[in-house]
């Protein structure tokens, strides 16, 4: 369709091309911007309007955003950033340059400013960084038609006006009251008799995990925020909490595969900040893995008696990491969505136990049958098995408590992920099969 719009603009049927750009989605229209070269795509975003150019705006990619920044005069940037919704201007300008954000806030009015500038003195990741002032409010004394007409006013610029919040004359939160129950009460009735006074809410510095489970765990569509005085100061929308879920989410799984997180895009971050990265935690492992190597020094008498031990220390060390790291994955998922905590620690312990005394045995048992049928050696069979057996009690242990009590000393569960686990479990594996090797063979 991009192609099609284009075509109109080089046959100079703009009005054409206009109609087709109105029908566009604006999130697909982003999208399909990204495709052009600089000089279509300033020929297609000009063809929009101000209204329609400041919501492709907004859903353009960061990298796309500085281009647009680049290619417009001033008057066309004051236009976007008029049209702008304040927490999208406030993400904008967090996420680019030095250079570019003196323009932008050039760009904007005295007040607009000022917020702005407000804004941004909020902690990262607090629900003040997140929240949007475009919201509509009431008052308790107005009657349900009064509403309407307030509504119709004040809510054309708003963020949502699905979720109407009361305050009195100092902007005090009184209650919520949807428009759905505005449509469905007596045009008479007054505010006070139909809001909700059982409300849920959130301080401007509260942490943005917990404000994204409040929306899950009360399916809300939108959340306000108070301060100390309980004034109303903000709402968070739902469109707002589920970049925060993706967020979290992607730090959790770049800690958890030992990368340092990052908010900038994989292709949009330059090679060597990439191996910046990833070299310390790399480095961490490497050096960790010293200990593993003195284990086996320190059993080498055991090994020259027994060389054939070798060949199953790769296999130990693989299943007993991979055990450790299915335990806490499923122990980390369950903190993010704050099903488990570490007063969970003994209930989980338990649970782990029985499970790894069964994946064990089952494991163990089939490695015996192979040993058996392969070498033929019953007691280097019972010594490998049994090794197996601790080996995966141990990881699963491990793997389950050691992201528990990350958290009692206020780390992040996820560094205590596969990464972590393995080398450790690495170390103890080996301990335990030497020991068990030493008891059994006699070496």
């Amino acid at each position: 369709m991009i192609q099609q719009i284009l075509d109109l603009i080089n046959s100079k049927k703009l009005h054409e091309a206009r109609q087709l750009l109105v029908d566009y989605n604006t999130v697909d229209l982003a999208d399909a911007l990204e495709s052009l070269d600089h000089h279509n795509l300033v020929r297609v975003f000009r063809m929009l309007s101000k209204d329609a150019a400041a919501d492709v705006f907004s859903y353009m990619s960061r990298d796309l955003q500085m281009r647009m920044i680049s290619a417009m005069t001033d008057q066309e940037l004051r236009d976007i950033m008029d049209e702008l919704f304040l927490d999208d201007a406030v993400d904008l300008i967090e996420e680019m340059p030095a250079n570019v954000v003196t323009r932008l806030l050039r760009s904007t009015d005295r007040e607009t400013r000022s917020l702005i500038n407000h804004f941004l003195q909020y902690p990262d990741a607090s629900a003040g960084s997140i929240m949007t002032i475009e919201f509509v409010d009431l008052r308790k004394d107005m009657t349900v038609h009064e509403s309407f007409e307030h509504i119709r006013q004040k809510g054309v610029d708003k963020e949502t006006i699905y979720t109407c919040f009361v305050t009195d004359a100092f902007r005090h939160l009184l209650g919520l009251v949807s428009v759905r129950t505005l449509l469905l009460s007596d045009p008479e009735a007054h505010i006070s008799e139909i809001m909700d006074e059982q409300f849920i809410s959130v301080k401007t510095l509260d942490d943005q995990e917990e404000v994204a489970r409040l929306f899950d765990h009360y399916d809300l569509l939108s959340l306000p925020v108070v301060d100390n005085e309980q004034r109303l100061v903000g709402i968070i929308t739902i469109d707002d909490v589920l970049d925060v879920i993706q967020e979290e989410n992607t730090e959790d799984f770049v800690k958890m595969a030992a990368v340092l997180p990052s908010d900038v895009s994989y292709l949009e971050t330059n090679v060597l900040i990439h191996a910046r990265r990833r070299m310390p935690w790399l480095l961490f492992l490497m050096v960790s893995a010293i200990f593993t190597g003195a284990i086996i020094t320190t059993f080498e008498k055991s090994l020259e008696a027994m060389p054939a031990l070798i060949a199953f220390i790769p296999m130990l060390m693989g299943t007993g990491g991979n055990s450790g790291a299915q335990a806490a994955t499923l122990v980390i998922r369950g903190m993010a969505l704050d099903e488990l905590r570490p007063a969970n620690a003994l209930r989980i312990a338990w649970k782990e136990l029985r499970i790894s005394l069964m994946v064990g045995a089952f494991l163990a048992v089939i490695n015996m049958i192979r040993i058996i049928m392969i070498d033929q050696s019953i007691m280097m069979a019972l010594t490998v098995s049994l090794s197996l057996y601790a080996t995966v009690i141990m990881a699963k242990m491990v793997g389950s408590l050691l992201p528990l009590a990350a958290q009692k000393m206020k780390l992040d569960p996820a560094i205590m992920a596969s990464p972590v686990i393995t080398t450790l479990v690495d170390a103890g594996s080996l301990i335990v099969f030497f020991l068990i090797a030493r008891l059994i063979l006699r070496i």
